[in-house]
């Protein structure tokens, strides 16, 4: 009777010891990563609680890691197992000039290079909510050197302060893409981060004069921002989809994790987004908390 009653807590114990090891219920825990601004961040915590309400646990040690030259190595390595992405920059940032204003294609083309990286990595479905790279200038100064177009500022680029990204040098929507189709190689540039507030914030208080921002960034309309027409059409479809590792979803049903986070991305179109980031870098309340009531809002979670 003791041999037996041994032998059934030694197997209690490896299958707590399997629980904890998986986040509990033979659920993984998940490590969620992001880019290291707002938005990014914001959807990342989105498709956390989601996890979470669906069973996962999750590590959000990894939001807001870094831009794309840290995320994606971080993605590929499994430091983080799962990162939202725009997948016409994320493309542009694995297969430069493959970048098109079509999401599918972004997409496709996107799942087939992260299919050979890290053990394979899968792209879920993609949001209607697409956020491209503006780029915008004060009225005042729009008025002054007749900018509406980035065409129009070729011939003005040295009477320009330019706030460019801090990755802009090396990623292929941004410096290069600018000089190869505007001729736009500016000298005196400040680097911040794109698409956050204090490259709003610098464009406003006129410590520079054309800033890289986000189309779906709220400080655009707050602050009467113009933001320069893309004319030669140098920034693909950014619509946001979440990245996988394989190695995640095979310890998973996969069917169902796949389906909580693609039952996201469809709620989430560009007005809604628009909507939270102002709730976020405006009314300055916190992530976790607009996410949370966006969630509910829509059935999510309860």
């Amino acid at each position: 009777m003791r041999f037996t009653r041994v032998l059934a807590l030694g197997a209690s114990v490896l299958v707590l010891v399997s629980a904890c090891s998986t986040g509990g219920g033979g659920k993984p825990t998940v490590k969620v990563g992001s880019d290291g601004f707002y938005e990014a961040k914001l959807m990342a915590e989105i498709y956390a609680q989601a996890l979470e309400a669906g069973g996962y646990s999750v590590d959000r040690t990894g939001i807001g890691i870094g831009a794309r030259k840290v995320s994606a190595p971080a993605l590929e390595s499994g430091q983080i197992d799962l990162k939202p992405e725009y997948i016409g920059s994320g493309l542009a940032f694995y297969e430069k000039g493959k970048q098109t204003g079509d999401p599918a294609a972004n997409a496709a083309a996107l799942q087939a290079i992260l299919a050979t990286k890290g053990g394979g990595i899968t792209v879920l479905s993609y949001s209607p909510a697409a956020d491209q790279n503006v780029f915008v200038v004060r009225p005042e100064t729009a008025a002054q050197l007749k900018l509406a177009k980035l065409s129009d500022a070729a011939p003005a680029q040295d009477q320009l302060k330019w706030g460019l990204a801090t990755d802009c040098k090396t990623n292929p929507v941004c410096a290069e893409a600018l000089k190869a189709a505007y001729g736009l190689d500016p000298k005196n540039i400040t680097p911040l981060a794109a698409c956050d507030t204090p490259m709003a914030q610098a464009l406003a208080n006129k410590t520079i004069d054309v800033a890289e921002l986000c189309s779906t960034q709220p400080d655009i309309a707050v602050n009467g921002f113009v933001v320069l027409a893309d004319d030669k059409h140098t920034q693909p479809a950014d619509n946001i989809a979440p990245l996988v590792r394989n190695d995640l979803l095979a310890k998973t049903d996969k069917a169902a994790f796949s389906k909580i986070l693609n039952d996201v991305s469809a709620k989430m179109d560009t007005a809604t987004l628009m909507d939270l980031n102002k709730q976020v870098t405006v009314d300055k309340k916190d992530i976790a908390a607009v996410a949370k009531a966006w969630l509910k809002s829509v059935g999510l979670i309860k």
